[in-house]
């Protein structure tokens, strides 16, 4: 087995055993691109290391060393060579992008001699010493574990001693006294001396960044965008250029289009006289890539052809990280680039229109959980007038919150957990800070620009993000940012555009999104492909109005129960709840019923004859009862009840596990005039609509929820059918409509072939299949599904993604009895992993014929099933 594999071997489609780096570095090399020489140790040998836990094998290092000595014949320099030294990159390189989350060493192969050969040769000694200080840093912080604050307390320290405000300002002497000192601090921390043997430190360093791809950060990155934690980094070695050379040396990351907006044309930015990770890190605040025409002509024009080359070659939007050395520009990294959704969906819909991809072909490149990020909210405009300014800055990533500031990632999780909305405020963020990014509604950096580490995981993730504040001054250790004449400390609250870059004090109503047209030209692709309807969970005007607009098919689960909680409806079903005989039923259901049909009547005229699923009933009659003393009193005087009835009533209704209790068609069979009166407003109400509209044809499904057997299913069709035919005889008119049930009782799914003889269709209802499957209360498990989690007792939350091999087997077996007795019956989905893009593959793949899920989720839905085809 070869463990290492140099660039000019391998090619883009080795991914899985090259990471995505560097089967992009060799494919560039095979494009003749002028990317420095190196190779890459493989996947493999990440997780031979990871598996065994030992050092790096003799094997290994024996193809290290030959793949060196390669190296030194291309380049004419000799590793650990006192006279002109070659110097590497130690990089990692997973096979999906993680940036930032794990770990690089630059400079790698500096020591006490080869500083003095790199400063002679370069006629340098300025820059020859600065490359030592970030070696010892990067080397002391990644493979020793040495706090880079250590580092970095004695650089500022010394900056302010000698009145320096820019690193660019220290001289020769100043960095060889700075090393000193970080050759102190090594051997203080490690109680070693820093190697001064170049392969020690390779060896070394490439186990550094094995051991990276199971650090925290990139655990936690990880389980954020569902990479696996099988595949293991590789690691790349390559030989340095310096872009820290002077004022004709550089370094950069850009975009061959706007990550953030989509937008055509080049967009990054750039640093003088800096090595890579000062533009990742934000330490600095860059140049735009524009201003590289002005200072380097030559340079940005081979910048912009080698740009549309990679765009052309990969057929997608690139970024590309680049480093210029006395005015020769080298290509260190290109890869697809991370972008917000607005981007994703227009990138997309340019390169169909520019006859780069197909249609089918942009549909598999979206991602179907980054659609709800494409309507960002915006702060309402009316309120922007009369909101405080507090500072402005780059535009990083767009949306808009509201939140409490904190200063470090664990105040921010820590807050969240307790519920609040949390703002992130730091100086710069790094990989440390991911946790903290994860929970915030937004994100805000006084140092760094659009490329820095703030920027590229903020637009990730989809959280709105403003870098580059340079206006605040940001002091973590007294807990407050200032800017101008105001001060904000731990735990107050502002307001985040970014879109505009702009933060405002306190809290600011804002509105949805409405990048409708994007969203709609790309779900129209989708509809072509797909294969399963998209229905939406949705009963109020507004909601099926939004679920239509996003493309749904029509209504797979109307809640009757939330039509009850309004003022004027609230009191009735009480009063109804209340009633002693069926003579006092009479009343309170009649107003209900009228209620009902106004709502119904809505649907189905909004619905223009889309399907239409409604639920009868579903909760417990105690959940519609008053809760506190003063609505108990209330109650009370307004039925000319006393208090001691109203709570007798309510301990009546009690229930000790109300989950398995007294709800849905349990509740039918012992009040049935409840479910008739909800029938009875159903097929009046769509008799009524289809009366007014000549054309409009009208199915009314209704649905009873919590059957768990053909008895009940059977006793309570009866009695629904003759209240239905009871109404046809009195209006002298019929209209189809199907009667069904929500599949949510495993005992349900094991005997469905059964009630598939009296049912017309069929929706499982995943949230209470799940619950009674599990024995999980879904209200209750937040408490310990984490802990099942990170000791790996459930790979997942059953009731977030389907649970295969339980929930699913159930499913499946359902189906096939179902399908058995009637293959034409409609079998849908309305539990929440209806919306679920992992749920939805394999709902697919057990021939579910539709799924419903929020109006908000349909598009992702939409365009998963496309994805399948």
């Amino acid at each position: 087995m070869t463990y290492v594999i140099d660039f000019l071997e391998g090619s883009k489609e080795q991914g899985d055993l090259l990471g995505g780096k560097g089967a992009n570095l060799a494919e560039m090399t095979k494009l003749k691109l002028p990317v420095p020489t190196g190779f890459t140790i493989t996947t493999t040998a990440c997780l031979d290391y990871l598996e065994k836990k030992e050092n790096v094998s003799t094997k290994l290092n024996e193809e290290i060393r030959e793949h060196v000595l390669s190296m030194e014949k291309r380049t004419k320099k000799i590793f650990g060579d006192p006279l002109d030294p070659l110097l590497v990159s130690v990089r990692s390189g997973s096979k999906f992008s993680m940036p930032g989350m794990m770990d690089t060493i630059l400079n790698l192969g500096l020591n006490d001699e080869t500083v003095l050969g790199l400063a002679e040769k370069s006629g340098d000694d300025r820059f020859a010493y600065d490359c030592y200080r970030r070696l010892l840093q990067m080397f002391g912080d990644v493979v020793c574990g040495i706090d880079k604050n250590r580092f970095e307390e004695q650089l500022d320290f010394y900056k302010s001693k000698n009145k320096y405000l820019l690193d660019t300002e220290m001289q020769a002497e100043d960095w060889q006294e700075l090393v000193a000192v970080y050759k102190d601090i090594f051997l203080e921390v490690t109680h070693q001396a820093f190697p001064q043997d170049p392969y020690e430190q390779l060896t070394l360093a490439v186990e550094a960044v094995f051991r990276s791809w199971n650090n925290r950060r990139a655990i936690t990155y990880r389980r954020l965008h569902d990479i696996s934690d099988t595949l293991g980094t590789a690691v790349n070695i390559q030989e340095m250029v310096f872009g820290n050379f002077g004022a004709d040396s550089g370094t950069g990351v850009a975009f061959t289009r706007n990550p953030a907006t989509g937008d055509k044309g080049i967009f990054g930015e750039f640093l003088l006289n800096a090595q890579g990770e000062d533009v990742v890190a934000g330490i600095r605040t860059p140049q735009p890539i524009s201003e590289l025409n002005v200072l380097m002509p030559e340079v940005y024009q081979e910048f912009l052809r080698l740009s549309h080359l990679l765009e052309s070659h990969y057929k997608d939007m690139q970024d590309i990280e680049f480093t210029i050395e006395n005015r020769k520009l080298y290509l260190l990294q290109t890869r697809n680039g991370k972008r917000t959704a607005k981007s994703a969906f227009k990138v997309c819909i340019q390169l169909v229109e520019e006859g780069i991809i197909s249609k089918k072909e942009a549909i598999q490149r979206i991602n179907p959980t980054i659609v709800t990020q494409l309507l960002h909210p915006v702060f309402e405009p009316d309120q922007l007038n009369h909101a405080e300014l507090f500072a402005k800055g780059l535009p990083a990533s767009p949306g808009a919150a509201s939140g409490k500031i904190y200063f470090t990632a664990e105040q921010a999780k820590k807050a969240s957990e307790l519920g609040e909305k949390v703002i992130l405020i730091r100086q710069e963020t790094s990989p440390e800070d991911i946790e903290g990014m994860v929970v915030s509604e937004a994100i805000v950096t006084s140092r760094g620009g659009m490329t820095s580490h703030a920027a590229v995981v903020a637009r990730g993730m989809g959280v709105c993000c403003v870098a580059g504040c340079e206006d605040i001054y940001v002091d973590e250790f007294l807990e407050q940012a200032t800017a101008g004449d105001i001060t904000l400390h731990q735990g107050d609250i502002i307001s985040v555009d970014g879109t505009t870059g702009t933060i405002y004090l306190g809290s600011i109503p804002y509105v949805e999104g409405d990048e409708w047209q994007l969203l709609e030209t790309i779900t129209d692709w989708a509809k072509e492909e797909a294969s399963i309807g998209v229905k939406a969970n949705a009963e109020t005007p507004k909601d099926i109005k939004t679920a239509l607009k996003l493309g749904a098919q029509g209504i797979g689960l109307a809640r009757t129960e939330h039509m009850f909680f309004g003022e004027e409806r609230i009191f009735e079903m009480r009063k109804m709840i209340l009633a002693e005989n069926e003579e006092s039923l009479i009343a309170p259901l009649s107003l209900l019923k009228e209620f009902q049909k106004d709502d119904f009547r809505t649907m189905f005229t909004l619905l223009k004859g889309k399907e239409c699923t409604i639920r009868l009933l579903d909760p417990p009659l105690h959940e519609f009862l008053p809760q506190t003393e003063e609505e108990i009193i209330h109650l009370a005087n307004a039925t000319q009840r006393t208090v001691a009835e109203i709570k007798h009533r309510i301990e009546e209704l009690h229930e000790q596990n109300p989950m398995l209790g007294h709800r849905g068609c349990r509740l039918a069979v012992t009040t049935p005039e409840i479910y008739e009166m909800q029938v009875a407003a159903i097929i009046e109400s769509a008799i009524e609509v289809a009366q007014k509209a000549k054309d409009l044809r009208i199915v009314p499904e209704i649905m009873i929820p919590l059957i768990g057997s053909q008895e009940e299913m059977h006793w309570l069709r009866e009695r629904l059918v003759q209240a239905i035919q009871k109404i046809f005889d009195e209006k002298k008119q019929t209209i189809s409509y199907k009667i069904g049930t929500m599949l949510e009782i495993p005992r349900a799914c094991l005997t469905a072939e059964k009630i598939a003889t009296v049912a017309d269709f069929f929706s499982f209802g995943t949230n209470d299949l799940t619950q009674l499957t599990y024995g999980f209360s879904r209200d209750d498990s937040v408490k310990f599904i984490g802990a099942y989690q990170e000791k790996q007792l459930l790979k997942e939350d059953p009731f977030q993604h389907i649970d295969e091999e339980g929930v699913g087997a159930l499913m499946k077996i359902a189906v096939d009895k179902i399908r058995s007795v009637d293959p034409t019956i409609k079998i849908g989905v309305c539990g929440e992993v209806g919306g679920d893009p992992q749920s939805i593959r394999f709902l697919k793949k057990i021939g579910v014929d539709y799924i419903s899920c929020s109006p908000y989720r349909i598009p992702s839905a939409i365009l998963t099933i496309a994805q399948e085809q």
